[in-house]
Parts: structure tokens; sequence; C-alpha cells
């Protein structure tokens, strides 16, 4: 029994060990339903091939350790293809038992894929034990009804189902947790590529910007000064008013990046977003007019932090914009609504526009990346950046024809008190 039995964790492990081999470097797995689905399927094959045999003539594998795993990550997406693979599967290998194993996994299927979104959602402590917590019930609930085909229950009846629920929690756990720790690395090694490169822009756009700026000024003055001269003919003029118009454009793209620049001390405020949020609903209300967007704007915070003001506007303006404009010619709602979560300011700001692909969303932050082509990228960057400095981090999620939501969470310390 103790052989079969560290196989069948070994067979669990597997995945997660060829993931940390082959696959926790990379910067972006492509095809991770099908990953995921192909590391569950080999887990539970190989465990339905190598079962544990115990005294009673009782036969147990650990196959739905990772189709119940598998399904609260993956939901029906994975649920779905796994349970068909499981019981054709099943059926092939024997069918004495097989009808047991069907009912049994096809109430899984209606039960445990339906918690995905929601186990999701929940912090890492908390998905630990709901995990376990369902490995333990739907085991129990199988094994009391293998009660009905054994005449007489014995002691060693009853152990034996003490340790087969005990081996499927402590195995669910240790999956769990495994998985959870990968996940961690690979959030904590997106933030520090996001620092880096936050910090890299910052230094960049503060040394870059103002030595480009200077000279722009110069000329800008000195053509202002030659279009009042009385001796120039109107296609002279025509040239010096396009010569100052792309130098205005030249100075809007500084602009930008002086924006990535750090926060400027005279700028740093102690707020809790209502004045900041508020303008800039008003300021950008004639253009959401103008592309026949209406705004719903709610604030309901009482939670406070330190950040620069005019960082934080530009921000929230260029998320504005972005909003608005993939409306455009079709109009809509925007919907911007800023409120508290715990010790956490959240700004949420949720559109019907022509929405974005995944691989678009995951492009989104990088400089120069636009779905607009026009676009410089820098407007993203920018709000990627300010927000990445005050420790806070930003969720898309976004689909083709259905709109955008940017979910910003920023982590506070202080409630209800202005320092």
């Amino acid at each position: 029994m103790t052989e079969n039995l560290l196989i069948n964790f070994l067979f669990l492990l597997i995945p997660v060990i060829v993931y940390l081999v082959f696959f926790e470097g990379r910067k972006q797995v492509h095809n991770q339903t099908f990953f995921v689905f192909l590391f569950s399927v080999c887990s539970m094959i190989l465990c339905m091939t190598y079962p544990i045999k115990l005294d009673l003539g009782f036969i147990f594998d650990l196959r739905y350790i990772p189709f119940i795993v598998a399904s609260l990550y993956g939901g029906f997406k994975i649920a779905l293809p796994l349970y068909a693979v499981l019981n054709v599967y099943r059926f092939f290998i024997g069918t004495e038992g097989f009808i047991v194993s069907l009912e049994f996994s096809t109430i899984i299927l209606m039960l445990i894929p339906f918690w995905s979104k929601t186990f999701l959602r929940q912090p890492v402590k908390r998905r630990i034990l709901i995990a376990v917590g369902m490995s333990f019930f739907t085991m129990t609930f199988f094994l009391f009804t293998l009660t009905t085909f054994y005449s007489r229950l014995t002691q060693e009846f009853w152990e034996i189902v003490s340790n087969v629920i005990l081996i499927h929690v402590i195995g669910t756990f240790i999956i769990i947790v495994l998985l959870e720790k990968i996940l961690a690395n690979i959030r904590r090694r997106e933030h520090y590529l996001n620092s880096e490169r936050s910090m890299v822009i910052s230094e960049l756009a503060a040394s870059v910007s103002h030595e480009i700026r200077n000279p722009l000024t110069v000329t800008n003055g000195f053509l202002q000064l030659l279009d009042q001269s009385k001796g120039l003919n109107d296609e002279q003029k025509r040239y010096i008013h396009l010569s100052l118009k792309e130098l205005n454009r030249a100075e809007r793209i500084v602009s930008d990046f002086l924006s990535l620049a750090k926060p400027q001390a005279e700028n740093m405020v102690y707020s809790n977003l209502k004045e900041e949020s508020e303008y800039v609903n008003s300021v950008m209300e004639p253009f959401a007019s103008l592309h026949q967007v209406t705004l719903h704007y709610r604030f309901e915070n009482t939670l406070y932090n330190h950040y620069d003001k005019n960082q934080i506007q530009q921000c929230l303006i260029n998320l504005y914009k972005n909003g608005i404009e993939s409306m455009k010619g079709m109009g809509g709602t925007l919907f911007i609504e800023v409120f508290e979560k715990g010790k956490e300011i959240v700004i949420q700001i949720k559109d019907n526009g022509i929405g974005m692909s995944r691989e678009q969303v995951l492009q989104m932050g990088k400089p120069y990346y636009s779905t607009k082509k026009e676009g410089t990228g820098l407007g993203m960057v920018m709000v990627y950046n300010t927000i990445n400095k005050i420790g806070g981090k930003i969720e898309v999620d976004s689909a083709l024809g259905k709109g955008t939501t940017f979910h910003i969470t920023i982590p506070t310390q202080n409630k209800n008190k202005k320092a």
C-alpha cells in the first residue's frame, strides 16, 4: 500500500515538477488552458493505472485530486474535457465499478466548477481551505455511498475510510499550497519586472525630457516671432503654422514623458482621492459628451494615501480617455467608481466599448504599445507607472465586443482620519 500511495503522490507532483523545470522561467506560457488540461489528464490516467489496493478488496486512487483542483482553477472549460477523459479511461480499464465512478464524477462536475469564479476571487488562505474542504466533503460522500455495497461494516472498514479521506485531504492541501506558491512567484516576478521598468522609464523621462523641451521652447519662440513678421507671404505663413503645430505636438509627447518621472515633492498630497477624481470627472464631461458617452460617477471612500496629485489626475484622465474613445461612434456609458474595500482604495472604470483580446490585455502597460493607430503607448505606461509607485495593482478584464474594466487597488494604512 505504502509503495503505491507514494507513487500516486508522485503522479500528482509530476506536473508541478515539469512546470518548474521547463516553464517557470518563461515570461509567458501560451495556451495555458491546454497545459493545465494536459497535466491534469496525465496525473489522472497514471493514478488510475496504478491504484492503491487495500484489504477487503478495497481499491482506490488519487484521480479526483487533480480533477477537483483543475475544476476549481479552470472552471467548466477544463472540467468538461477532464470528465470525458476520466470516464472513458475508467471504462477502458474495467467496467466493474464504472457506474459508481461515473455517478461520482458527474456530481463533482455539476458542483465544483460552479465555485470556480468565487474560488479565484478569494485570498490565498481561504482558497486553500475551500479546496481542502471540498476534497474532504466529496470523498466523504463518495465513501459513504460505498457502504451500501457491504453487508457488514467492520472496524477495519471504517479505518480504511478514515485513511482514504485523510490521504485525499493531505494530497489536496500539498498540491494547492504548491500551486499557490508558483502563482505567487509569478506575480512577484511580474511586479519586480514592472518596478524595474518603471524605474528605468522614470530616470530616462526626467533626464531626457528636460533636455528636449529646452530647444523646443526656443524654436517655438523664434517661430512665433517670425510669424509676426510682415514680410512673409501666405505660403510661408502656412509653413510656419504647420511647424508650430508639430512643435506643440512634440511638446505634448515630452509632457507625457515628464509625467513618467518621479513624484515631485511640491505635488505630494495626503488625500482620499475625492478632490482629484471629481476634478477629472468634471474636466472629462465635455470630451465624453462630444463622443455621445454618459459618465456615471460614484465616490464612497474614507481611506487616505500619499501620492503625487498631478500624476494621479493624469492617470485618471488617461483611463477616462481610453474608455470614452473605445465607445467612439457607438456611444455608451462609462462607469467610474471609487470605493474602499478593507484597507484598500479601489478605483473601477468600466466601459461597454470594443474591448480587447487576451493578447492585447497582456501587452497593456508596455512602452510604445497602443491599440490605437495614432497612439504612442505612453498613456498606459504612465498609468501603470503611477499606480506601481504607490504600491497599487491593476487588473484588466476585457473581451472583444463586450467592453473593458480596469480594476485598480491602492493599499492604505489609516482610515477615516487625515494626517
